[in-house]
């Protein structure tokens, strides 16, 4: 039976956004290489064009959610939130690559048709309220991902990370199918308010069990969150610069969007019992991330092993099931996090002339000489990532740190609290380097227009919501699940 019109509407924005991709795809093999610039271009234009047709089928709506693909498929007040961020990572990463890829030996098009397909997987899976959906949206997202991850062929350690990323993550995927399928054997449903329904008739069914179990673990790799968190460190390091900066918020912000859809909408009843496996990862994640970071030189790797801890952090969210605080505390950091993280990786990308220069500690020396405009902005941003005010990562780590708190887990935020001023040490490794080391040599720092663009933004964002949270906290108060 053929679906509504009605239903085809609600997924006008991914079917848009696959189109672009299926036909730059198809432009990228006849185009020159010097032209393959217009392809990022129109990339660019398709990212903003999906953003307002986001809410064009529902000017005339007054009520969401709307469901539709016989319950497969939501657009909600949830779903747009994190969508929004999805497509502004998106933008922001192709910002960030356009001199990146344009001064590579490596072709531009398919690596720009890549994130359109990466970002329409993430697209379909903040939205998927059935198992099916939210596992075959994953899947596009992820194959795309491992592509990206290897783009640079020749280079051994883009080749190393895209087969630790595809092995590694062809593995996970397989502990959460097994997780899904053991679910639906208990629930006899896919459905996730199905779920929730048969979890709440029999909260210690032992297929239940295990199965949010099997769940949790295949979602913890997705978010890099211990001890499924080995891939980060290396797939960050080897992959391209600005596919790191994709990797360290895009994929992320749908993996989360999933894991509180399935956690909160399916696994509710049963939160008794998997709070405590979200808190022992929160906790062990925080402490492998930061202490890791503590003896990287690599900048990506330092990065990498904070996206691990900042994992830990947001974890917490979900500890606040039940609470006033845990939603939208998750949603409040997420955005945060996505600003400075981004913001971080677009000065490391403006650091680098070509290929893998200029990635070590050591390459920031004596920055604050040569731009204090960026030393200042990259400081802002390590400040934030570090939780000090008035950035916006004090707000999301407040949020954070409060819901937990109110939760009854006060161990587990003084854990966080203590982890962030271990934070403060290697971040402010790379102030030092900007500051008050002398560089040798000239400082390979290159000016770009749409880069330099990308990391004010992130940098308005970061301070303006820092000072004047209220509108970023409205938003997500207001985009939570129904």
């Amino acid at each position: 039976m053929p679906f509504p019109v009605s239903d085809l509407i609600l997924i006008v924005p991914e079917l848009f956004l696959t189109a672009v991709a299926l036909g730059l795809l198809i432009y990228a093999t006849v185009v020159s290489r010097e032209k393959e610039g217009a392809i990022a271009w129109m990339a660019l234009a398709a990212l903003v064009l999906t953003g307002v047709l986001l809410f064009v089928p529902f000017s005339s709506v007054t009520s969401l959610p709307q469901i539709g693909f016989a319950g497969m498929f939501a657009v909600d007040k949830f779903s747009l939130f994190f969508k929004i961020l999805i497509l502004a990572a998106a933008a922001v990463t192709i910002l960030f690559s356009l001199r990146f890829i344009g001064s590579s030996p490596y072709p531009g098009g398919e690596y720009y048709c890549l994130i359109l397909l990466t970002t329409v997987g993430m697209l379909f899976m903040v939205s998927g309220v059935h198992l099916v959906s939210i596992y075959i949206a994953l899947e596009l997202m992820a194959l795309s991902q491992y592509v990206l991850a290897g783009y640079f062929k020749q280079e051994t350690k883009s080749i190393e990370a895209a087969a630790k990323y595809f092995v590694l993550g062809a593995f996970s995927s397989g502990v959460l199918l097994y997780g899904l399928s053991l679910v639906y054997g208990a629930a006899r449903t896919l459905t996730l308010t199905g779920v929730a329904q048969a979890l709440a008739a029999s909260p210690k069914a032992p297929l239940f069990i295990l199965g949010i179990i099997l769940v949790a673990c295949g979602l913890f790799f997705k978010i890099a969150s211990a001890p499924f968190h080995v891939w980060a460190p290396d797939v960050y390091e080897g992959a391209p610069t600005p596919i790191a900066a994709f990797f360290a918020v895009g994929p992320k912000l749908a993996a989360y969007a999933i894991f509180a859809r399935i956690f909160y909408s399916g696994f509710g009843p049963g939160s008794a019992d998997w709070t405590v496996i979200v808190a022992a990862s929160a906790a062990l994640t925080m402490v492998v991330g930061n202490v890791g970071a503590l003896m990287q030189e690599n900048v990506k790797r330092l990065l990498g092993y904070s996206s691990i801890g900042h994992a830990g952090y947001a974890l917490m969210g979900f500890l606040g099931y039940g609470t006033d605080f845990g939603l939208p505390a998750l949603m409040i950091y997420l955005a945060s996090y996505a600003l400075m993280t981004l913001g971080a990786f677009g000065l490391v990308v403006m650091l680098e002339t070509k290929g893998y220069a200029g990635e070590s500690v050591d390459d920031f020396n004596g920055l604050a000489r040569k731009n204090p405009t960026a030393a200042a902005a990259m400081l802002v941003f390590l400040l934030s990532l570090t939780g000090i005010p008035p950035t916006v990562g004090f707000i999301g780590k407040y949020y954070l740190f409060t819901s937990a708190m109110k939760a009854g887990w006060f161990w587990l935020a003084l854990l966080g609290v203590l982890m962030s001023a271990v934070s403060l040490f290697y971040y402010f490794r790379i102030v030092r380097a900007m500051y008050l080391v002398d560089g040798e040599g000239e400082l390979r720092w290159k000016e770009e227009p749409a880069v330099s663009a990308a990391v004010i933004a992130c940098l308005a964002g970061t301070l303006l919501f820092g000072i004047l949270p209220q509108p970023l906290v409205s938003w997500a108060k207001a985009c939570l699940l129904n």
